[in-house]
């Protein structure tokens, strides 16, 4: 399996916990900087004809704040460039305060069928200390155009002044809305955000109270009938994101856009993060890649590992054993002892304990540390 990814690097305004690619004052480039994505798919048919391509992942920024043709023009170029599958699934990241009727009216007709919405938090107030555009209202005004459509929403905990109760009643609204996955992911306060400085000066939960904010929001989306197959994703029966399933896979994708990534062939490429050097190299007829590595036989399995062990049905000893040639548990047997209370073996799986995922991070280490 195989995917593409688009980044939209434009947004309206930049959220206080931002990291990505964005740039809040330069939407009058869309134009111009859609027809170099065109371009630069075109650049890169050739060396993918052989790729069959199973989903397409509109990303950003924010995809839906630039106008709709030009999306419908991007989902008729990845068909017309790449084998992209009748049955892929495509989606769009938006804002719920950018969208319309007519918007997701276009979006549907070119092919887009599944939404991932930017919520966050069903809380007002705390929408507009991190710098969202959209209010509550906005979020349901949007959920009533995707009645009845494959939708996604996102909701984060870690927030300033953040409790169970709202994480809960988030959650709710979500699931009220329609949503058929949402996506509960820790805010994480990078340096040169402006959300950083709530972090210095001690205003964001401490690491033991987001676990517990995890907790609230495990149960209700339990109690709701969403089933977690990633740390940090839920969703109804048979709605899993498959983009990100085949990231979790560690299977291939192809990146365009500022910013974007690639990993085709064991090679991770990276373009370039300036704007105006992506159009320079796309004019130009240069690919704009800034970094490329060739991941070894270590570095594959490390990845795998680490990818294998977020996911709720872990890893597969079997496909591990046909990849990397060895037994994981006689190779990892010094990690397996250390973590044998967090981890579980049954028939061909080995994956942590259910109760465990959250801090996965601390058991996985013990696996990319082991000398063998």
């Amino acid at each position: 399996m195989a995917g593409i990814y688009v980044h939209i690097p434009f947004c309206k305004s930049k959220c206080t916990y931002c990291d990505f690619t964005s740039f809040p004052d330069k939407l009058c480039y869309a134009e111009s900087y859609m027809a170099c994505v065109y371009r630069e798919m075109a650049m890169r048919a050739p060396e993918l004809k052989d790729y069959s391509f199973e989903t397409l992942y509109i990303g950003g920024g924010t995809p839906s704040v630039i106008d709709e043709k030009y999306i419908a023009m991007l989902v008729a170029a990845a068909k017309k460039h790449f084998n992209l599958s009748p049955l892929a699934e495509i989606t769009i990241e938006i804002n719920p305060g950018t969208v319309s009727a007519g918007k997701i009216a276009l979006y549907e007709k070119c092919g887009v069928n599944r939404y991932s919405v930017g919520l966050q938090t069903a809380v007002d107030a705390q929408l507009e200390d991190i710098g969202r555009i959209h209010n509550l209202k906005d979020f349901l005004n949007c959920a009533k155009l995707l009645k009845g459509k494959n939708f996604s929403t996102d909701v984060m905990i870690g927030l300033k002044n953040q409790t169970a109760a709202d994480v809960e009643f988030s959650i709710r609204t979500a699931a009220e809305a329609g949503a058929s996955h949402i996506s509960m992911y820790a805010l994480t306060p990078e340096d040169g955000t402006p959300i950083y400085t709530d972090y210095l000066n001690g205003e964001l939960p401490s690491a033991d109270e987001v676990a517990d904010l995890y907790a609230a929001g495990l149960k209700v989306l339990r109690s709701l009938g969403y089933e977690r197959y990633e740390v940090s994703n839920f969703c109804k029966k048979g709605k899993q994101s498959r983009h990100n399933l085949n990231y979790w896979k560690r299977g291939e994708y192809i990146g365009f856009g500022v910013a974007a990534s690639s990993c085709i062939n064991n090679v991770r490429t990276t373009n370039t993060f300036d704007l105006d050097e992506y159009f320079k190299c796309i004019l130009s007829n240069r690919f704009p890649v800034i970094n490329r590595e060739e991941v070894d036989a270590d570095g594959a399995e490390e990845e795998y590992i680490m990818l294998a062990l977020r996911t709720a049905e872990g890893l597969n000893l079997t496909e591990f054993a046909r990849l990397f040639g060895c037994d994981f548990l006689t190779k990892y047997a010094e990690a397996y002892k250390k973590t044998a209370d967090y981890v579980e073996v049954s028939e061909d799986r080995f994956k942590i304990r259910d109760e465990f995922l959250f801090v996965q991070n601390s058991i996985i280490i013990e696996y990319l540390n082991a000398k063998v």
